[in-house]
């Protein structure tokens, strides 16, 4: 039969074994060097005995400082949120911090209730990455609440809090002039929703380098509104009836539905249609063709957010300020020249491109 669960031990029940008060206890863990040796010595044996553990979330809710910091994100899903969140729990606890991790699953109801949530745990700080922008119902909630925090990702300079993310506008220009350069005159944008604040620069940023640089060329946009699903049938529409030279797709998941619909369509890429995507992955290089990407830099968005926050933290002031961190572009096999393609009439019997098995 198994033994029965003991209660987890209180500060008072260590208080009692050391025969000191609940207050000296608090100094001791705290590290006070104002404790008698003896007593010391005293609470550790009963720390040990009770096998007694603090609770980090009440204690800090005791201290005029707390030691938690909230993090807000769209979602946990995708490997973009899930390394910036791996490097931000990093910071945090070398920090001496513990990092609270709510996902909103892009709804801004949601956003809105974890911000208050983190509010009424009194958080040191929070990093908000939004649903939909920095004028969004979160960053809202941390400006009437007078909340220490910054805004990551889907954002661009704010008046009330620092900012923090990819320098999207310039990346999104580099890729159209990649494909300009390429020889390509007919491009698909795919995304989402527009929503996202990231999504409208990226949009914009691309069809301003093309009006500047190439105005012959033919752009197409392609959003879902809804679940990916409808995304994989809206381009499943459009190449019945239309065949772009290239495909840019403005989100990770967004690359993958692309892929897999070129497999079921028996389009070759690049010999068909090029594609290039935003945001890397690791699966991104092991593919035939190996994709041809954005990659954003999200350990220095991850350290630059936390550092910021920490300034804002130990309490200083200025005006906020807006860090735009520079993309790579990693160019692979996806995107072919046409122009070379053209001279060479080379076949290929490889088919397009399929995500690894």
């Amino acid at each position: 039969m198994a033994a029965k669960d003991k209660s987890r031990a209180s500060i008072h029940d260590v208080a009692s074994r050391a025969g000191v008060s609940a207050a000296t206890v608090s100094k001791v863990l705290r590290g006070t060097k104002t404790v008698k040796p003896a007593n010391v010595e005293k609470v550790r044996m009963a720390v040990k005995e009770l096998d007694y553990r603090m609770d980090p979330l009440a204690s800090s809710l005791r201290r005029a400082r707390r030691q938690i910091i909230g993090f807000v994100l769209p979602e946990l899903e995708s490997e973009f949120f899930g390394t910036l969140t791996s490097h931000l729990e990093i910071l945090a606890e070398q920090a001496g911090y513990s990092l609270v991790i709510g996902s909103s699953h892009e709804s801004e109801d949601r956003e809105r209730q974890l911000i208050e949530r983190m509010h009424d745990w009194r958080v040191a700080g929070t990093i908000l990455a939004p649903v939909r922008s920095e004028r969004g119902q979160g960053a809202a909630v941390m400006k009437n609440r007078a909340m220490v925090g910054v805004l990551v990702d889907r954002v661009v300079a704010n008046n009330n809090f620092d900012t923090v993310t990819a320098d999207n506008a310039h990346a999104s220009a580099k890729v159209a002039r990649s494909l300009i350069k390429a020889g390509h005159r007919h491009v698909l944008l795919l995304g989402l929703s527009d929503v996202s604040k990231n999504i409208r620069t990226r949009i914009s940023a691309f069809k301003e380098q093309v009006e500047k640089s190439c105005p012959e060329m033919s752009v197409d946009v392609l959003l879902a509104g809804g679940p990916m699903y409808d995304l994989r049938i809206l381009l499943g529409d459009y190449l019945e009836r239309n065949r772009p030279s290239a495909v840019f797709s403005l989100f990770q998941k967004g690359t993958m539905t692309v892929l897999s619909e070129f497999r079921r369509r028996s389009i070759n890429c690049p010999e068909d249609i090029s594609l290039v995507g935003f945001d890397d992955a690791e699966w991104m290089q092991a593919t035939y063709p190996s994709i041809t990407v954005v990659a954003q830099p999200i350990a220095q968005i991850a350290h630059q957010a936390f550092a910021r926050l920490l300034s804002r933290i130990e309490g200083h002031a200025g005006y906020p300020v807006c860090q735009l961190e520079p993309c790579d572009f990693q160019m692979r096999e996806s995107l072919a020249n046409i122009g070379a393609m053209q001279l060479s009439h080379t076949p290929n019997k490889r088919r397009g491109g399929s995500p690894p098995q």
